[in-house]
């Protein structure tokens, strides 16, 4: 094999470090002195779409395979190039990455990227054979089968490979085959414990397990956060979290108003003697006791115990989330209502009833009012 130019070399060196824009500039006044090599071309053309840029890219390739129509790696840059261009995409993708896994059956990226376009084009193909709009729940296993196949091989020749991992998992999505599925997201977080799109799925399917409460499925998606930070669907299970436990607000807020309304005795109940009013100052204090208990208890100790993320998105999904700063409102209306049936010296009933509806009903309608919004 002939030695590469000392230009390409210093281009490699290059793109190491990911100067592609430097890589390419060389590697551009390389070829307009020597255009017939093979390997700059094929540099060129990644740096090309390293710097988003597919067009270029497609034109190295084509250079490339004048030179050398069977080079693997002309092929992939070219198959690559084309995955990026609108209107032509993964379908005029497939034939090249044929091409590429004929060149070299051996190189578990070509499989693994016509696994890839397999399975794409196979659905595609699929629905517009049977005029589908939707893809149907089941079934697609058969129609994914090739690229199947061609996943596993992929695996067995590079077992060690995200991409690989990553087109398995795909494709065992399209079969609806979730042990598979949860099989490769664990190699994937084996292989690199910050993949985004595993550790949600492997997170949401803890979080959604039977049992867990809001607070643990909140712990589980700021876990998540802090290995993949950038992850929307993440930060969506965490914001669904938060919000499931601010809902929780609400019914602490609604036992204190029972509470109120049980000390004052506002509903008379046959067979027993509704206390006298007012009500002695030490039994008005004394409400205050077991209403402090049920705050610290059921909503600042469990706060304190949430992660240092959970605590900081709290703050701020109340600031994002309308929905989130209706329910504090409602809460403290409901405890204000508590507060003044409790504390203030009441001579009547008729008056502390109204504020114990006021409280009480508002609140518990909204309550399965919002349901929607807690997914």
């Amino acid at each position: 094999m002939t030695a590469p130019h000392p230009a390409v070399e210093r281009a490699q060196a290059l793109i190491d470090f990911e100067r592609h824009g430097q890589a390419a500039e060389l590697l551009a006044q390389h070829l307009a002195e020597v255009p017939d090599d093979l390997r700059a071309w094929v540099k060129l053309g990644y740096c090309q779409l390293n710097m988003e840029q597919p067009e270029p890219a497609l034109h190295a390739s084509d250079e490339a395979l004048k030179l050398a129509p069977e080079d693997f790696g002309a092929l992939i840059l070219r198959a690559q190039a084309l995955t990026r261009l609108p209107g032509r995409g993964w379908r005029e993708a497939e034939p090249v990455l044929r091409d590429a896994v004929r060149v070299d059956p051996g190189h578990w990226y070509g499989h693994a990227m016509l696994a890839d376009a397999v399975s794409r084009m196979s659905l595609v193909r699929y629905a517009q054979a049977n005029n589908l709009t939707e893809l149907p729940e089941r079934g697609l296993d058969v129609v994914v089968r090739e690229a199947t196949e061609l996943a596993a091989e992929a695996l067995r020749l590079g077992p060690e490979e995200v991409y690989a991992h990553e087109v398995a998992s795909q494709i065992a999505g399209f079969a609806r085959d979730t042990e598979a599925v949860d099989r490769h997201d664990r190699a994937l977080l084996r292989l690199d414990p910050t993949h985004a799109e595993a550790l949600a799925r492997q997170t949401r399917k803890a979080a959604q397990a039977p049992g867990v409460k809001a607070a643990e499925a909140a712990d589980l998606y700021a876990t998540g956060l802090a290995a993949a930070p950038d992850s929307a669907e993440l930060q969506r299970g965490l914001d669904q979290a938060t919000y499931r436990m601010l809902r929780g607000v609400r019914w602490l807020a609604l036992l204190c108003v029972g509470l109120a309304g049980a000390m004052m005795d506002l509903f008379a109940v046959e067979g027993e003697v509704q206390r006298e009013l007012p009500l002695p100052l030490g039994q008005r204090l004394w409400y205050l006791v077991p209403m402090t208990a049920i705050w610290l208890l059921g909503c600042l100790l469990r706060y304190r115990r949430r992660r240092a993320g959970v605590r900081l998105n709290v703050r701020s999904l109340i600031r994002r989330h309308v929905w989130s700063r209706i329910v504090l409102g409602q809460a403290a209306w409901a405890m204000l209502c508590a507060l003044l049936i409790a504390q203030v010296p009441w001579a009547e009933r008729p008056l502390p009833q109204v504020l114990f509806w006021a409280g009480l009903v508002p609140t518990f309608a909204t309550i399965w009012f919002d349901r929607p919004n807690k997914r």
